[in-house]
């Protein structure tokens, strides 16, 4: 009988058994154990925004990490992601604004084709026409003064965008109040402003009006600075009498200056209240 076909005995089982059992044992008494090999930890990620602008004056608290100082301004409520006003400039070969050597833009003038011949196989006669090719004029090629004169103009108006960028990124920080502030500070500020106008107003209330018995309303928005001397007046809504809206301008005037805004981040404040000049020559502010 071969070895294949040879039954299995007691003794081979036992053997087998016996093979079984020290590796068993091997790996007990060698602590060999397995287990899943972890995923490496992600590194961790930094936002950083490159500006092409900045003021040089290191903020208090940034909103945004960038490689230079910048404080800007601006009139937006919360803080929003630094742009361009254009897209980044495309990376030259060379600096500067030196001439380079002329190249063509436009492709050659291709010679007219041949005449097309529209014949038939199979014919008792053949007829010969001509398809004509319209002519092509050449296409002007700038001349380098003009390539020149293009590229300073380039240069300028990307001069003129860095410059109102950098302009933008130092405008003052401007905050605007009216008769539904609720912060305490700018609500107490303005409510003495207001009582303060109305005393000077009605101190100084215009002869003219008075005369004339000229009575109305306007809207007015004030702009003061940081230590309160007025920037600016401007009359939103004009009461359609002259007398009376050049009087709220000179009353503002009169009364100034202020006492300093409240302190904190704000360069500018603006005042938007509306005037009544009422009978009995009364001038009210609300």
């Amino acid at each position: 009988m071969s070895a294949a076909g040879r039954p299995v005995g007691s003794g081979d089982r036992l053997g087998v058994t016996l093979l079984f059992s020290v590796i068993a044992h091997g790996v007990l008494a060698l602590g060999l154990t397995f287990e899943f090999e972890k995923p490496a930890p992600r590194l961790p990620a930094l936002d950083v925004i490159l500006v092409q602008s900045a003021s040089g004056e290191k903020p208090d608290k940034a909103d945004f990490l960038a490689q230079a100082h910048n404080a800007g301004g601006g009139e937006a409520e919360r803080a929003v992601r630094p742009s361009e006003l254009v897209s980044s400039p495309v990376s030259k070969p060379d600096a500067g604004i030196a001439p380079r050597p002329l190249r063509a833009a436009a492709p050659k003038p291709q010679p007219p084709s041949e005449r097309a011949l529209l014949t038939q196989q199979h014919a008792d006669f053949a007829v010969r026409t001509d398809k004509e090719t319209p002519e092509q004029p050449p296409l002007p090629q700038p001349t380098g003064r003009e390539l020149i004169e293009k590229k300073l103009e380039m240069a300028r108006l990307a001069a003129e965008i860095q410059q109102e960028t950098q302009a933008y990124a130092k405008r003052p920080k401007k905050k605007y109040i009216s008769a539904n502030t609720k912060e305490y500070a700018y609500a107490a500020y303005m409510a003495a402003w207001v009582a303060r106008i109305e005393r000077i107003g009605n101190l100084n209330y215009p002869d003219e009006a008075r005369r004339q018995q000229v009575h109305g309303e306007l809207v007015l928005t004030v702009a003061l600075r940081r230590d309160g001397s007025v920037k600016s007046v401007d009359v939103i809504e004009p009461s359609g009498h002259r007398i009376l809206d050049d009087a709220a301008i000179r009353i503002v005037h009169l009364a100034a200056p202020f006492p300093p805004i409240p302190p904190g981040d704000i360069d500018e404040l603006y005042i938007t209240r509306t005037w009544q000049f009422l009978p009995g020559d009364i001038l009210r502010n609300r």
